[in-house]
Parts: C-alpha cells; structure tokens; sequence
C-alpha cells in the first residue's frame, strides 16, 4: 500500500509493519522527536489525480485506498526494468 508521500522522484520501500527492537538501553530524547502527521482522507477525484501510472485505487464500501498494481518490490523493479 502506499502509506505516504516521497519529495523524491523515487519510491521508497518501507514495512510499515516492522516492529522497533525493544532493548534495556534507550538514548533521552529520542522517542519524544519521532513526530508523525496525520493522514488525510482523500476523496475518489483527489485519489483519482494523485496516482501515478503504476499505482491502482481500491474502492471498497467503506474505504478507498491506494496501491501499487505489482505489490512485490523485486517484481516491480524487474518490470520496470523491462519495460
């Protein structure tokens, strides 16, 4: 899925569900800068405009989503490779 916006040409592969390794050593100061924004709920024109060539809107009756048409990485690297 796509779960943010890249001020780069590129996409950036990210898992969204890799947890932060717990350890027993921690640096002050650091969990407080993580700050994230909030998501912005995206009309089906908006998502319409903002997809890319590569990318699909999901319409369900409850959401509407975006993705990638290839979903595996290395996939989507070698076809983009080949065409």
């Amino acid at each position: 899925m796509i779960v943010g916006e890249n001020a780069k040409a590129d996409d950036i592969e990210v898992n969204v569900c890799k947890r932060k390794h717990v350890t027993n050593m921690r640096a002050s100061g650091t969990d407080e800068a993580l700050r994230l924004t909030p998501h912005n709920d995206l009309s089906l024109e908006q998502c319409l405009e903002f997809i890319a060539v590569d990318e699909l809107v999901e319409i369900t009756p409850k959401t509407i989503r975006l993705r990638k048409r290839i979903l595996d990485a290395s996939s989507r690297a070698r076809a983009r490779k080949n065409a």
